[in-house]
């Protein structure tokens, strides 16, 4: 039985965070997804700013909780989530460079497996290998959710990198044809691997934000706001619990 609360979440009772909980990496895009499309909303979390909700979408429980950005920081909350509140799936609602040309600005992508050099699964959980797959029934759902709400997505592997900033040479183009990734983000990774560990069910939706092919990007308050049909995907996992 666990302790609350934690020490990255500052909430006292676990009933009050749903099953399903959804995680953007930015603490403010999980207030907005709250403002915007909940009702009922109650805050669950705001240790370190990392916003916490959970609300009422279309009649059904569903939690909202920024992850922050990079494998550490997901790892953390993403654990706590699983292992210590109870909670049975994850999705992260990211943003994401495309490395394709298949994958255009603001096109809604879901993540079928995330390749990483990051050295988190193994050293956290001892899961050999450089590819983790997301769960095949949550894929399974969301796949559901969005021929419900009408919404294209495109699957993809992403590449999960631990690194935003380089000095060193590093191609795209090599990564993208050597592991098959399309488009790049920094969290899928650890948070497949806690699942995986935890015996939990993760996903990732994800909108381009930015071309790393055409070199067309978007605003911080796009990727906050405007991301729309991502969210609309993931806010109907609230109707399959």
């Amino acid at each position: 039985m666990a302790n609350y609360p934690t020490p990255h979440i500052e909430c006292k009772d676990p009933s009050l965070i749903a099953k399903t909980v959804l995680m953007p990496g930015d603490p403010l895009r999980a207030k907005f997804i709250a403002d915007t499309f909940l009702t009922d909303v109650v805050k669950f979390n705001n240790v370190r700013g990392m916003n916490g909700y959970t609300g009422t979408y279309k009649g059904k429980r569903i939690s909202v909780m920024g992850s922050g950005m990079g494998m550490p920081s997901i790892g953390i909350y993403s654990y706590e989530l699983f292992n210590f509140y109870g909670v049975d799936r994850i999705v992260r609602i990211g943003s994401a460079g495309s490395y394709s040309a298949r994958l255009n600005v603001y096109d809604t992508c879901l993540v079928v497996g995330a390749y990483s050099e990051s050295t988190y699964a193994k050293e956290a959980h001892g899961i050999e290998g450089d590819t983790i797959s997301a769960n095949p029934k949550l894929l399974d759902t969301i796949r559901l959710c969005a021929e419900e709400t009408n919404i294209e997505v495109k699957e993809c592997i992403c590449h999960s990198s631990d690194i935003f900033y380089r000095t060193t040479d590093f191609s795209w183009e090599k990564c993208r044809d050597e592991h098959k990734c399309e488009c790049v983000e920094m969290e899928s990774f650890a948070l497949f691997a806690n699942a995986q560990k935890l015996g939990k069910e993760a996903a990732c939706l994800l909108t381009i934000s930015d071309s790393f092919v055409t070199h067309e990007a978007t605003s911080a308050e796009e990727r906050q706001n405007s991301f729309t049909n991502m969210m609309k995907v993931a806010l109907q996992l609230a109707l399959h619990e």
